[in-house]
């Protein structure tokens, strides 16, 4: 391991390693809570276009939480604020083991990832610095990805074992997240004594969308991550209709298996990105995310096991590769302009927006009769020329800065 260069925060410290285990844990309750509950809805014989509905109602609260999350994220202690978001998705857990609906229990989930959200990636800042926050990017990224690996894999194991038994894993996981927070240092708050009523709270966040927005580099990054999160979502649904159709399997186990194939991906391309991408040269990741679509259409049009494996592993690999430079290039913006849970928050609204509006779209186009190949073929399509129009936006902005 690198010794840390003169003045720059260690990496590997134990306030690090704590946000990284109680990101994991939290991590794998969602995953795990997801494929669990959507076995809990094919129990309970909703349709299958209700399926992504569920997703939708979590995003939801991103969305409506948006100009709050961000201020409660710098106006407290963030792994204080973690160890509450932590707390809420206990209780949705709870509330879906217990058979209560189980919308109304990945409502709650939802409430609490979204106050979460800036919290863990905002005290990635506080905790290492531009040196090496790319790499904190990495580790998170590669815990995230990694959870969902085996939280994906858990759920729909268990589900096809005992549905009782994948949602107390569940609730196991959430109860040791909150754990593995207190164990995080407390941190000064990055912005003390805002106003909390809701209009000005409201304000305060619109300013800090318009000045992201503004900003030619946090906004390349808010529309990339946006399209990724947006379409891995939806990924995520397509699996579980494409692989009865093309695979001829109906279990829960093989869809979590294929979306674990693409978690193992985006570790090694978070890896190669922390390596071959910094600050300076964020660009690099662009032709990575044209070929995510690329791939999509291939994986779509395969009807053998193993092709599909690999196809989704190579997608999480280019995925990894393209989203973590993204993410430390808003947070060290965010952090020099609105503050860094803000610009999480902003970022989560365009993020949970396209997420919306991604689901929604697919939901209506299953409900419609939509073929699940065909549905893939056209995603993947619309996938890489999206980032493909990005990319050529962000090359001219740059030649239009050096003309100038």
């Amino acid at each position: 391991m690198n010794s840390p260069t003169a003045g720059s925060k260690p990496l590997l410290s134990k306030g690090m390693m704590a946000v990284i285990a109680a990101q994991f844990l939290s991590a794998f309750g969602d995953n795990a809570l997801l494929f669990a509950t959507l076995a809990v809805l094919k129990q309970l014989v909703y349709p299958d276009w209700s399926q992504p509905i569920l997703q939708m109602v979590f995003v939801a609260t991103y969305i409506v939480l948006a100009p709050f999350v961000g201020q409660v994220a710098d106006s407290f202690a963030k792994g204080r604020v973690m160890m509450f978001a932590n707390g809420l998705k206990l209780l949705g857990a709870l509330t879906i083991c217990v058979g209560l609906d189980p919308f109304l229990g990945y409502g709650l989930v939802g409430i609490g990832a979204a106050a979460y959200s800036p919290a863990k990636y905002g005290i990635l800042g506080e905790l290492t610095d531009g040196e090496t926050l790319v790499k904190a990017n990495g580790l998170m990224e590669s815990s995230t990805i990694a959870a969902i690996l085996l939280g994906s894999v858990a759920g729909g194991y268990l589900a096809d074992l005992n549905l009782t038994s994948a949602l107390l894993a569940c609730v196991v996981a959430y109860a040791l997240a909150v754990v593995a927070n207190l164990m995080i240092p407390k941190l000064a708050a990055a912005r003390s004594g805002q106003s909390w009523r809701p209009a000005a709270m409201s304000a305060s966040f619109f300013r800090a969308c318009r000045v992201l927005w503004r900003d030619g580099e946090t906004r390349f990054s808010l529309v990339g991550t946006s399209l990724f999160w947006g379409a891995g979502v939806t990924l995520r649904f397509l699996l579980v209709l494409w692989v009865p159709v093309a695979l001829g399997i109906t279990d829960n186990k093989t869809p979590t298996m294929l979306n674990a194939m693409v978690a193992v991906g985006i570790v090694f391309g978070a890896a190669a990105a922390a390596k071959l991408v910094t600050l300076k040269t964020v660009g690099r990741c662009m032709p990575a995310g044209v070929l995510i679509g690329v791939a999509v259409v291939a994986f779509s049009l395969q009807h053998t096991a193993l092709n599909a494996y690999v196809l989704l592993a190579i997608i999480g690999m280019l995925g990894g590769f393209f989203v973590v430079p993204l993410n430390a290039l808003l947070q060290m913006r965010g952090k020099q302009t609105v503050g860094a849970g803000n610009a999480i928050a902003v970022q989560n609204l365009g993020e949970n927006t396209a997420m919306l509006v991604m689901l929604g779209l697919y939901s209506l186009a299953i409900k419609l009769g939509a073929p699940p190949v065909a549905t893939g073929v056209g995603f993947g399509a619309l996938f890489a020329l999206a980032i493909a129009v990005l990319w050529g936006w962000q090359l001219a902005q740059k030649r239009k800065a050096v003309a100038s």
